[in-house]
């Protein structure tokens, strides 16, 4: 909890800073920012699956990830971090390596891989003028884990994002590949399927279900699939200081399919957008 708020509390001074500045640059940079967001339907990130919208925030995500055995391990910040929108149609993404608390005395607590995101928004309209979205990602991590916390090989991961709007309701979704760059034969190739649908209440309330798949192809695991049907709601977006806004939200994932490696898991959510 210490290290949450001391996080949150730095992303709302940078932005802060970021607000009141004079400097030319980041004035251009917000403003091109705002033009890349207008450009786009005004919908909520999801609690799981990753938004074909282009965003700009600091986000801290906390797990529990309840295993076969009833053990569960704690997932410090869930592998999030910083947003930007250097430029038009485009948000490059620095995921912060998760900190892994398994709980167990077999296990070595450390932290993850580093990560990275990049988008490009292909087509997108607001609400008012079609209310949709297409995206492609690319996204890679480092194997910088501590004890096993993470992968053996950088692992690649083309994804296609899209979405589709009408009045209050939503649906976001994405398709793509995790591709190691070696051991394949032992890591696999992991296909993940994820949509979320959304109904906005009000002005701040965003109820939510998702369905989260992946399939497995290659390696020990090979043609196993898993499913998460992953109910959610989130309340934002709160001004603050500022342009900061804040973000907060929370999930519960139940899996569905015979074949899983966790179950009950927990997800709460706290965003900065910018």
């Amino acid at each position: 909890m210490r290290k949450l708020i001391f996080l949150a509390s730095a992303m709302v001074l940078f932005s802060s800073v970021l607000c009141f500045g004079q400097d030319n640059f980041v004035d251009k940079w917000l403003e091109r920012s705002d033009k890349a967001k207008d450009e786009q339907p005004n919908w909520m990130t999801p609690v799981a699956t990753t938004t074909p919208r282009l965003e700009q925030e600091y986000r801290y995500d906390q797990l529990w990830n309840v295993n076969t055995k009833g053990i569960t391990t704690d997932s410090y910040d869930g592998g999030k971090g910083f947003e930007f929108i250097p430029m038009d149609k485009v948000q490059i993404s620095f995921n912060l390596p998760q900190y892994l608390d398994h709980n167990v005395s077999t296990a070595k607590n450390g932290f993850g891989d580093e990560a990275f995101l990049v988008k490009y928004r292909v087509a997108s309209a607001d609400e008012k003028h079609g209310n949709y979205i297409m995206t492609i990602f690319f996204g890679w991590s480092i194997p910088t884990g501590s004890y096993s916390n993470g992968t053996i090989h950088p692992v690649f991961t083309p994804t296609f994002a899209y979405g589709k709007g009408y009045k209050n309701f939503d649906a976001q979704g994405t398709f793509g590949v995790g591709l190691p760059s070696g051991d394949v034969w032992k890591l696999g190739q992991t296909y993940s399927w994820n949509n979320a649908f959304q109904y906005k209440v009000g002005k701040y309330i965003w109820p939510e279900v998702e369905v989260n798949s992946s399939f497995i192809s290659g390696g020990p695991n090979s043609g196993k699939k898993q499913t998460f049907i992953t109910p959610g709601l989130i309340f934002g977006r709160y001004k603050t200081i500022g342009r900061v806004k804040a973000v907060f939200g929370g999930g519960y994932q139940v899996a569905t399919t015979h074949y899983h490696t966790t179950n009950h898991n927990g997800i709460v959510t706290v965003r900065f957008p910018f």
